[in-house]
This record gives structure tokens, sequence and C-alpha cells, in this order.
């Protein structure tokens, strides 16, 4: 009971202040610390004249030493921080630098002010920020749906999934999923260079995302209230070629009333996506604004739900 209230009030810290610019400057983030060691050892054991077998050994000997050290150093700072009070605040500030509640929320607001402000160029620069797509040629409805899909598919990433694992396990089940997360984003993607090494990393980060996802869609539902975002998230989210982000984005999509997904360019590659909620019309720049909105909710949700369902375990 005690590592979820230390998540709630790491969430609570990240949510009020974020990560501030001031220890960014100095000492970096956390995250990005261990992403320079997943490049480091991907430019090590990552060798192209290697045959394919040898490349998904060794990147999975990689990634299971990694995630498993990203653990022990979260069991160590559980154990060696002080007793009481001061230890426990210390574990929340721990927890609320691999939270991004505030930040995702942040920077994909600045999108929406970009629009409001500056026009689509400004709107474009500040999509290329937080996705991998292309952005130089979008449109309006284009920027908006990439926009949204990012905050549905990363609410679970960045919040749900680390709070769940964290209260599930502590800080070593915290710092393991977000190895899992940053391995995924850095090599588990399916191109020539990755596709290999990458494999397992690919493979835990859906299954660390399984149950997270699937609640953040079911959180989604219910903060919009809407029975068409149920009907749309059943129906479409098996349709994403992720078997995680569809629950999110298909519930964001048919609570909002936009269609989501489709075709997208990844530097040179098409990949031709099927529509979340097909028949629903274009988002524009306003609706960015309305995901933030429903956002909100749910991060509030999730402070209210996640004690009561603890606290309803242990009474049964």
């Amino acid at each position: 009971m005690i590592a979820l209230w230390i998540m709630l009030a790491g969430l609570a810290i990240e949510a009020m202040v974020g990560w501030p610019d001031a220890v960014d400057r100095r000492i970096g983030h956390p995250v990005r610390w261990f992403g320079w060691l997943v490049e480091r050892t991907e430019r090590l054991g990552n060798r192209q004249s290697w045959s394919r077998s040898a490349r998904i050994a060794t990147g999975g000997l990689v990634t299971l030493f990694l995630v498993v050290l990203a653990g022990l150093i979260g069991l160590a700072i559980q154990l060696f921080l002080p007793a009481g009070w001061l230890g426990l605040a210390l574990m929340a500030l721990v927890v609320s630098s691999m939270i991004a509640a505030r930040s995702l929320h942040d920077h994909v607001a600045d999108v929406a002010r970009a629009f409001d402000v500056s026009g689509i160029a400004a709107a474009r620069d500040s999509l290329s920020q937080i996705v991998g797509r292309a952005t130089a040629e979008l449109d309006e409805p284009a920027i908006a749906r990439a926009s949204i899909e990012s905050l549905a598919e990363n609410t679970s990433d960045g919040v749900t999934a680390p709070l769940f694992w964290g209260a599930l396990f502590g800080l070593p089940g915290l710092f393991a999923y977000k190895a899992i997360n940053t391995l995924d984003s850095m090599i588990g993607h399916r191109n020539a260079r990755y596709e290999a090494f990458g494999k397992l990393a690919a493979r835990l980060d859906d299954l660390a995302n399984l149950i997270p996802a699937r609640l953040t869609g079911i959180l989604f539902v219910l903060c919009a209230g809407s029975g068409r975002a149920i009907l749309v998230m059943f129906r479409d989210a098996g349709r994403h070629r992720s078997p995680n982000a569809g629950w999110p984005e298909s519930a964001m999509a048919g609570a909002l009333g936009i269609k989501l997904s489709g075709p997208r360019t990844y530097g040179e590659t098409t990949s031709n996506d099927p529509w979340l909620n097909s028949g629903a019309r274009d988002p524009s720049g306003a609706d960015i604004r309305r995901a933030l909105a429903l956002y909100r909710w749910v991060v509030i949700a999730m402070a209210i739900i996640l004690p009561i369902f603890k606290l309803s375990t242990l009474v049964n």
C-alpha cells in the first residue's frame, strides 16, 4: 500500500512542477541517462555484419541486462534511502522523475498554443518535438491527429504504466518498466538497423503495456461518459498496428467524435494504417484542447481510482 501512495505522491509532484528546466540544465534527466547507455551498448553490440539470429540474441542479452540493471538500481535506491518521512519524500521525488504527466500535457499544449498564436508552421515545429513522423507537409487535420494520438498513447506509456508497475513492485518495478519503454523507443523499430537487435525490447514493451493500455482506454471512456467511445474502442483497437496503442487512441477518437490513425510517413517510409473511428470527421486544432481537457480528467481519475481499488483488494 505504501508503494501506491508513493507513486501518487510522485504523480502529484510531477503534475505540479514537472522536471524543472534549471535541474535539467544542470544534471539532465534520468531517462536520458539511461538512453545514453542504450545508445552506447547498441553501437557496440548491433553489428550489421552479423547474422540476423546473432543480432537477435545479442540484442536480447543487452535488453535483459539493461532491464535487470535498472531494476537493481531502483531496488538499491529503495533500500538505502533513509527511513521515515524523509526517505518517503525522497522516494516520491525519484518517482516524479519517472512520470510524464505534466511534460506530456505541456508538449501537446505547445502545439495547440502554436495554432492559436503563430499559425500552422509553428504548430508543425512544435509537433516535430513529440512525434517521429515527418511534419513538414502536414495540414491542420494531420497535425491535430498526430498530437492527439501522441497524447492518447503516451498517457499509457508515460503515466498509467509507470504508476501501475510502481504500485505493484515499488521502485524496482518502476525503473524496470522505464528501461523497457526507453529501449523500445530507441531500438524497437521495424527497420533494417533495429528489427533484429531490438526484437526482445519491442516484445517486452508490448507485454509491459498490455494491461496499462487497456486501463487507459477504459479511463478515457469513463471520463468522457461516452457510449460511442466504448463501441469505437472495442471495435477499432485491434485494427491498430500496435497491440496496445489502439486502445487509448480508439477510445480518444470515439470520445471526441473524430477519426485518428490512418496513413502517415516516417522518414522515407509510408505506413498505410487503417483509420480508427473511420466514419467520423477530421480533427481540428481546437480538438487538441478538447483532448487535453479529457486527459486532465483521466489523470485526476487515476489518482482517485487507484487508492480505492487498492483498498478494496485489501478488504477482500
